[in-house]
C-alpha cells in the first residue's frame, strides 16, 4: 500500500504544479513582455526574461491613450453594477426565500426561465430602447441594463432557505422586520457568499467588452478592455506588445489585489455555493 500510495500522492502533486505552470505562465509571459525592449519582443528564439527591464513601458502605455479616463470609467461602471446587482440580488433573494406573498414560487420560476435566454439576443432591442431614452453613450445606458442578476438572487434564495428559521423568530419577537432582519441576521451570516458575489460580478463588469463598446461611441466613455484594444492600434501598424502588455498588467493588478485580499471567504462561499447548488 505504501508504494501506491506514495505514487498517487506524486501523481495528484504533479497534476496539481501541471495545472498551475499552465494557469501561471500567461501572467508570467505578460509581465515579462511589459518590461522588454520592443526588439526583445520579436526576437527568434524569445527571452524568457528582459535584459533590462524597461520600466517605460508603463508610462508609455498610460500617456499613448487616455489610460486615466479609461481608469475612471471602469472604477464607475464596475463599482454601481456591482453592489447594484448585489443589492438587487439580496432584496429580491431574501424576498423569495423568507417572505410569502401570493405566486411566489412560479414567479421565481419564471425569473429563473431568463437563464436559457443568451445575453446576446438582447443586445439590438435594449440598443433601440436606449436610443429612444437618449441614453447612449453616457453612464445611465452603460449601467441600468446591466444592473438585474437572476444569478445572485438565485443563490442568495437558496443560501437564505437554509439558515436556521429559530433566529429569524427570536428577531421577530424581538420587533425586528423584514428589513433589519435582511441586514442584521441574514447578511451577516452570509458573508463567505457575499463575498463571492461581489468578486465574480467586479471581474465581469472589470472585463465586460460587448456591451459598452456598443453602448458608448467616444474615448470619453470608453472602459478598459476597449482602451486596451485602442493602445494596439495606437502604437503603429506592428503593435508593440511589450506597451499592450504594460497596459494589461495594469489592468489585471487590482483584480489580484482584490482576490488575494478576499479569497479566504471567496473560497468558503464557492465551497457552499457548491453545496446549495
Amino acid at each position: 500500500m505504501k508504494p501506491r500510495r506514495a505514487l498517487s500522492w506524486i501523481g495528484l502533486h504533479g497534476t496539481v504544479v501541471l495545472v498551475a505552470v499552465a494557469v501561471g505562465f500567461p501572467f508570467f509571459y505578460m509581465l515579462t513582455t511589459s518590461l522588454k525592449t520592443i526588439a526583445e519582443v520579436y526576437t527568434v528564439p524569445l527571452p524568457w526574461l528582459p535584459e533590462r527591464p524597461e520600466w517605460g513601458n508603463y508610462v508609455e502605455a498610460w500617456t499613448r491613450v487616455p489610460f486615466g479616463r479609461f481608469t475612471l470609467n471602469s472604477l464607475i461602471y464596475t463599482g454601481i453594477l456591482t453592489l447594484g446587482e448585489f443589492t438587487m440580488g439580496l432584496t429580491c433573494g431574501y424576498a423569495f426565500a423568507r417572505l410569502r406573498f401570493p405566486g411566489r414560487d412560479r414567479l421565481f420560476g419564471l425569473m429563473l426561465l431568463t437563464f436559457m435566454i443568451p445575453g446576446v439576443i438582447t443586445l439590438v432591442p435594449r440598443f433601440v430602447l436606449l436610443k429612444e431614452l437618449g441614453w447612449i453613450n453616457t453612464y445611465a445606458g452603460l449601467i441600468v441594463p446591466e444592473l438585474s442578476s437572476i444569478f445572485s438572487t438565485f443563490l442568495l434564495r437558496e443560501h437564505f432557505r437554509s439558515l436556521p428559521q429559530d433566529v429569524f423568530d427570536a428577531a421577530r419577537i424581538d420587533g425586528a422586520g423584514h428589513f433589519r432582519q435582511m441586514l442584521q441576521i441574514a447578511l451577516p451570516m452570509s458573508i463567505p457568499i457575499a463575498t463571492t458575489l461581489l468578486l465574480l460580478g467586479a471581474v465581469a463588469h472589470w472585463n465586460a467588452y460587448l456591451w459598452p463598446l456598443i453602448v458608448t461611441n467616444t474615448q470619453d466613455m470608453r472602459t478598459l478592455p476597449i482602451g486596451l484594444q485602442a493602445l494596439k492600434y495606437k502604437t503603429g501598424e506592428i503593435p508593440q506588445w511589450n506597451v499592450v502588455m504594460a497596459g494589461a498588467t495594469m489592468v489585471l493588478l487590482p483584480l489580484i489585489a482584490i482576490f488575494l485580499a478576499a479569497q479566504k471567504k471567496f473560497v468558503e462561499g464557492a465551497v457552499q455555493g457548491a453545496l446549495k447548488g
